[in-house]
């Protein structure tokens, strides 16, 4: 290796650094989650979350930037670990031009940062162009200075970069020669080879056109610069190492891997392959979790569930058969914590939600695993080599298993997984579910382009109620509309408002729009668009509107002071959860309505009744201190040093606002609020549970709600007190009274019911008939219940050995049959169960059980003496009289 050696995280920085210095921005990562884009599951490509800046849709911070990327793709899951370059978790750098500057500078930018700053051999580096784009040939040509055949021309499917909908253009990529001893050692073997000898280190996207999807493409009016290097895949080169596992800081972690699990790299290749796997799922998940990821069965909880499920399957490959991947942690926390340090914050979180997971599956995998084997061994007795699409569905639906642990186990047996029929089922579910969403309906203007520019509409709610605006647009019917007029339902927006937009978990406020007496539009519900646009949706009452119109905006103030209430105690509750149950509290969801609040949050274990009574107490005592509640807008990075707290995985801007109230709460947030806490008024625990695994909620009221309870509850109380003729403070110890005295009653009356019931059964045992050796008799006692006649039948069964019974009682439309037989009976071939069936199909019932005892029922009651006169026709039968 003739060029310098760096560590992975000294490659990053070297990066970033080299393009600060030719004028871009250096941004920090995004969030793994998508913000504002449904079509990602989790950011999967370095510009993946500017595509708005790449489209125009919004304006991008500066017209150069540089990022590294965390990024996730599991198409590929089932390649990791038996490859060297499959990995689930990876960071891509990138340098971005947004209609700044094009071809001319992003080559040149590449060939200075690989050879003079990393010091890469120029003789081994061999760059790549889209077939027709003459263009990047002459710069590579021309202004680099490559010879002609060095210079590859490749199609569409390698030199073409688009990712779905959106921005997309051809590409320049650069390899790199690892020298002969990598490649396939083929006569012509050279760049675009299969083998591992030319691999890809950097590449330039041009970005100049927006993709549909669809293979229709529209050229874009400024240009932009797209570039993709994968840091893991320039250490490799850099490093001089075989595979991204190699690399020095992932090589950390499976060495501690290795510690725990006592499984050396190097030793099997099914080992490596198994340490491979643990390695990457681990650092996926940590980084996952960090950036508020939590495990469940849909989206992209359910990939982080199947990576720490595949991982810990790998783990019992090992020989491990307790919790191990959170012991992990503090490993890829320190790798990378230099580069986001908030996994070092985050770290007893992320730690604590490994290891639930991790446990959960280990108490369902082995039943799971019972089940599998089962089914495994039914498939190969049948002779087959397709484990069935219903049976992988199942172990997925019940035990948790995921599709791909089900179809590795089944490979490792030489079966296939029937993968449609499980998909076919999957997709079932995903109806079923879609089916109770769409209850809530759509919003009658969704997509509509309301040819309005991106100018936010000014929020005035914060310190007013009532306001003026202009309306800016108006739809109605599906449609944009100059004016709207009296019945009509619809939407208004407007430049400024006093409405609360829904967002934060704070529901909408609710009020009317004015012009002048005459005209009234009664809003029921605001969103807010993209741009930041406040749609106002309700109905008109009467009078009309119309576009451009000055109008007075009214907020119904009883309903926002409610809302108020709700939300400034929602923030003392999450202050409180942290202070009672540990700081890996954070809020995972929040649902604030007038006087009624539901928090989620992330906790594993539930909450024991002390602990709920002291977050009671506390969030009740800072109510009672009344504590200011200030709110301030701040840079984000002061607001953080100042203490303030985000919402987990929340994706924030440059400026934020922050709300505090004295020293028990200081949080992120831009709702409304009261200007003091002891306005909100009695806080009340309603209900605590679970909602999702390691996610529990919380549903209180505050305020009115809370009195009107309070109150609901004192006149019960009364009621109660007045109906057991004593006072309420004695009110419990007469109630312990009444219930002493019920069950003494209860036990009395037992007993009696008892005593009767033997004295019948000795009347009947004195008029049974005799049939041979045994004692034949039938009885009905009409209201009689099961437990009664079983009584009865105990008594007759063991006081005559030679009895043979059957007890009817009719209750309704219902019959119910006893049939008991003495052990001499039995002896003799009589048993109760054969008895009982053929009595209760007389009657069109069933009915079976043990030979001395066995219970039946009928629906004919015009049938009952029949079936009754079975019986003796039965015992001659079998006695054979």
């Amino acid at each position: 290796m003739s060029h310098p050696y760096y560590g992975l995280n000294e490659l990053r920085e070297m990066f970033l650094s080299y393009f600060e210095s030719k004028g871009h921005l250096r941004l920090p990562s995004f969030s793994l989650i998508p913000h504002n884009d449904a079509s990602l599951l989790l950011i999967n490509s370095g510009m993946a979350p500017m595509k708005t800046w790449f489209t125009r849709e919004e304006e991008p911070p500066c017209n150069r930037v540089c990022t590294c990327q965390k990024c996730i793709r599991t198409g590929d899951i089932e390649n990791i670990g038996k490859t060297d370059r499959h990995g689930t978790y990876f960071e891509m750098l990138g340098n971005f031009s947004f209609g700044d500057y094009f071809k001319k500078e992003a080559i040149p930018y590449c060939w200075e940062f690989l050879t003079k700053v990393v010091g890469l051999e120029e003789d081994r580096l061999y760059p790549s162009i889209y077939l027709d784009d003459d263009e990047a040939f002459e710069i590579w040509n021309k202004d680099i200075g490559i010879p002609k055949e060095k210079i590859f021309r490749f199609g569409k499917e390698d030199n073409f970069w688009e990712h779905g909908a959106g921005p997309c253009g051809p590409c320049s990529e650069v390899y790199y020669d690892r020298g002969p001893e990598h490649g396939c050692g083929k006569p012509g073997c050279t760049v675009g080879c299969e083998c591992d000898r030319y691999i890809e280190v950097w590449n330039n996207v041009f970005s100049q056109f927006v993709g549909d999807g669809e293979g229709h493409y529209e050229e874009m009016e400024n240009k932009n610069i797209d570039t993709g290097m994968g840091l893991e895949r320039l250490a490799c080169v850099v490093q001089n190492v075989n595979s991204l596992f190699d690399v020095d800081t992932v090589m950390n972690i499976t060495n501690k891997v290795s510690e725990i699990t006592g499984a050396h790299y190097g030793e099997s290749h099914r080992t490596d392959v198994s340490l491979r796997v643990i390695t990457d799922h681990i650092r996926s998940a940590v980084m996952m979790i960090c950036d508020g990821v939590l495990p469940s069965n849909e989206g992209r909880g359910y990939v982080l569930r199947r990576l720490l499920r595949r991982a810990a399957r790998h783990g019992k490959l090992l020989g491990v058969n307790h919790a191990f991947l959170y012991e992990v942690v503090d490993t890829v926390v320190h790798e990378n914590e230099c580069a986001y340090p908030d996994l070092r914050e985050k770290q007893g979180y992320i730690t604590k939600v490994v290891r639930t997971e991790e446990e959960n599956f280990a108490k369902t995998i082995d039943g799971g695993m019972r089940i599998y084997e089962e089914m495994l061994a039914a498939h190969k007795e049948q002779g087959e080599k397709v484990f069935s699409g219903a049976d992988a569905f199942k172990l997925y639906d019940t035990f948790g298993f995921p599709i791909d642990l089900t179809v590795e186990m089944a490979e490792e047996e030489g079966m296939q997984v029937d993968k449609s029929a499980f998909d076919a089922l999957m997709e079932e579910q995903r109806v079923r579910a879609r089916k109770a969403r769409e209850a809530l309906g759509d919003l009658a203007w969704a997509g509509i382009d309301l040819g309005l520019d991106t100018t936010p509409t000014e929020f005035t709610g914060y310190d007013r109620m009532e306001d003026t605006g202009k309306i800016l647009a108006m739809v109605a019917e599906g449609e944009l509309r100059e004016e709207m007029v009296k019945g009509v339902e619809g939407m208004v927006v407007l430049d400024r408002t006093p409405f609360y937009a829904e967002m934060g978990g704070q529901v909408a406020d609710h009020g009317v729009i004015r012009l002048g007496g005459e005209t009234l539009f009664r809003v029921n519900n605001v969103q807010k668009d993209k741009a930041g646009k406040f749609l106002h949706t309700g109905v008109m009452e009467f009078g009309t509107l119309r576009v451009g119109d000055s109008v007075e905006c009214s907020v119904d103030a009883e309903r926002r002071k409610a809302v108020m209430r709700a939300h400034s105690a929602t923030h003392l509750l999450d202050a409180a959860l942290k202070k009672v149950l540990g700081d890996h509290v954070h809020q995972a969801g929040s649902l604030v309505e007038p006087d009624r609040l539901r928090f989620d949050f992330t906790h594993f274990e539930a909450i024991t009744p002390a602990q709920l009574a002291e977050i009671d107490r506390l969030v009740n005592d800072a109510i009672l201190e009344g504590y200011d509640v200030v709110t301030e807008v701040l840079p984000i990075e002061e607001a953080k040093k100042k203490g303030a707290v985000a919402m987990f995985g929340e994706k924030y801007g440059d400026i934020v606002r922050v709300v505090e109230m004295g020293d028990f709460s200081m949080e992120f947030c831009g709702g409304t609020h009261l200007n003091n806490t002891a306005k909100a008024g009695p806080f009340r625990i309603k209900s605590e549970g679970s909602v999702a695994s390691g996610v529990r909620r919380i549903e209180a009221t505050v305020g009115k709600l809370s009195l009107e309870v309070m109150n609901k509850n004192q006149e019960m109380l009364f009621h109660a007190a007045e109906i057991l003729k004593t006072n309420p403070g004695e009110l419990a110890a007469k109630a312990e009274q009444q219930m002493t005295e019920m069950k003494e009653l209860r036990h009395s009356l037992d007993k009696f019911k008892a005593e009767a019931s033997l004295g019948e059964a000795r009347q009947f045992l004195m008029s049974a008939k005799n049939v041979g050796p045994l004692k034949v008799l039938t009885a009905n006692r009409p209201g009689a219940d099961a437990n009664a006649l079983r009584q009865m039948g105990d008594f007759l069964r063991d006081k005559e050995p030679g009895v043979v019974a059957v007890l009817s009682s009719v209750n309704g439309d219902k019959i119910t049959f006893l049939a008991v037989c003495g052990k001499e009976a039995v002896a003799k071939g009589i048993k109760a169960g054969d008895l009982v069936k053929q009595v209760c199909a007389v009657c069109g019932g069933k009915g079976g059980g043990k030979p001395d005892s066995a219970m039946g029922g009928g629906s004919d009651l015009l049938k009952l003496d029949d079936a009754l006169a079975q019986v003796d026709d039965f015992v001659s039968a079998k006695l054979g009289l």
